[in-house]
């Protein structure tokens, strides 16, 4: 087929289904799809596959042995039971071309405080070519991307000559295990294509992420008496400015990194989560600090664990109560690692074409200080895993939104990434 006349079968294809486009993206980010409540919006997309013609397979966390796989992650505040993952599966009648797994993830972070939004979060609001809402940007738009897609082959009268699952899981906020259920499912490709908001840019590298929480005891006394007692809540504070410290001796460390030593502080420490004390007039009885640090690709898991659990515990031992009293460290979420994808792969070669067709320039690539699920698929699978997607702003922050003319064209370079990696025939 002529290249230029599958470009234009199918931008015309994107440009006449982008209203259905839009209209699908804020049906879903109307879905509050928060950590244990994504099953009504995997529903809606369930019945959205089986309307396609695609075999719908739904199952839960529960239904995989996720305890089997080194590289799961501790869920310690969600059942694992009502954590619904989708693949639909797009079969052609006689493969021919290479197969592809389009990934993405459904959850979202808490929106925080509606009234500091400037819209509400989950309305959808439209305005100046922008959608607003939570998971707008992080990631519903590449989901619509993903179908619509798929949507304009079926549109252009084409259909892939290779097997397709499109995959929409949960839990890429907080551990990963829905994109690794997928794969303990049994589903393999010859790439898969992950449409984060990536702003168009191919990503070369993410960094690993560990989460753990702090627990803290104090005496509660009346505050008259306060120096009588011990303040969990202070004690627990000393902990965060002890990993603060001990971060910044992991960034100078960092310097020397391959990928990362033109990156400012790769490493990140964030106390994201705190919870302690009963009455404002006794000394704290107990905190609780949930916290968040990176790691560089490269580095093991146990290796910074190591590091960080000695740090945590010098700072007890040089405070009076916590070294009688010493704090609970534990690791209840992500213990993901970082992921390079090395460059030549034939995989991005084929998007690095997409893209260029699709926007006229060439695609960049970018280093990012956060995670993603491509390392599940990179390093543990042997599948090229692509980062890709569309621009937008305010991942995690109030007043999300995602750019629609470039999820337009975003939509238009998986398409047509699609149509090179998997090969096409007339439908």
């Amino acid at each position: 087929m002529d290249n230029a006349a599958l470009i234009d079968r199918l931008r015309a294809a994107v440009d006449a289904n982008f209203a259905a486009q839009t209209n699908f993206l804020a049906a879903i980010v109307r879905h509050p799809s928060l950590r244990g409540h994504e099953a009504p919006l995997q529903d809606q997309l369930a019945l959205e596959m089986a309307a396609r013609g695609w075999q719908v397979d739904r199952f839960s966390l529960a239904d995989v042995d996720l305890a089997g796989h080194p590289k799961a992650s501790p869920m310690v505040d969600v059942d694992p039971a009502g954590s619904i993952q989708l693949v639909g599966t797009l079969e052609p009648p006689a493969p021919s071309g290479r197969s592809l797994i389009l990934q993405g993830h459904i959850d979202v972070v808490p929106e925080g405080p509606a009234a500091m939004w400037t819209h509400p979060p989950y309305a959808a609001h439209i305005a100046d070519g922008w959608l607003h809402g939570r998971g707008a940007h992080d990631m519903k738009s590449g989901v619509s991307a993903m179908f619509f897609a798929l949507d304009a082959l079926a549109s252009a009268g084409l259909r892939p000559a290779g097997r397709i699952h499109i995959q929409t899981v949960t839990e890429e906020e907080s551990t990963g295990n829905g994109a690794l259920a997928t794969l303990l499912r049994g589903y393999r490709a010859d790439a898969a294509l992950i449409p984060e908001p990536t702003g168009g840019t191919i990503t070369r590298a993410h960094t690993g992420t560990l989460w753990f929480r702090l627990r803290v005891a104090g005496v509660p006394v009346h505050v008259a008496v306060a120096q009588t007692g011990g303040d969990a809540i202070m004690s627990a504070y000393q902990l965060i400015q002890a990993s603060y410290s001990h971060t910044a001796a992991a960034n100078r460390a960092a310097a020397a990194h391959p990928w990362y030593a033109g990156v400012d502080a790769p490493i990140k420490f964030n106390p994201g989560i705190i919870r302690g004390g009963d009455w404002a007039s006794s000394t704290p009885a107990w905190c609780e600090v949930d916290c968040r640090i990176g790691l560089l690709p490269g580095q093991e898991l146990a290796t910074v664990q190591a590091a960080v659990e000695p740090a945590v515990a010098a700072a007890a031992r040089a405070d009076g109560f916590m070294a009688n009293n010493p704090p609970e460290l534990t690791w209840h979420g992500f213990l993901a690692d970082g992921y390079v994808l090395e460059p030549g792969t034939e995989a991005e070669a084929v998007l690095a074409r997409a893209h260029e067709a699709a926007f006229g320039e060439a695609m960049g690539a970018r280093i990012t200080t956060a995670v993603n699920d491509t390392r599940f698929y990179g390093l543990y699978f042997g599948i090229p895993g692509l980062c890709y997607g569309p621009r937008g702003e305010g991942a995690h922050a109030f007043d999300e939104r995602t750019d629609l003319n470039h999820l337009k064209t975003t939509t238009l370079a998986i398409a047509l990434f699609i149509a090179d990696w998997c090969g096409v025939e007339e439908a």
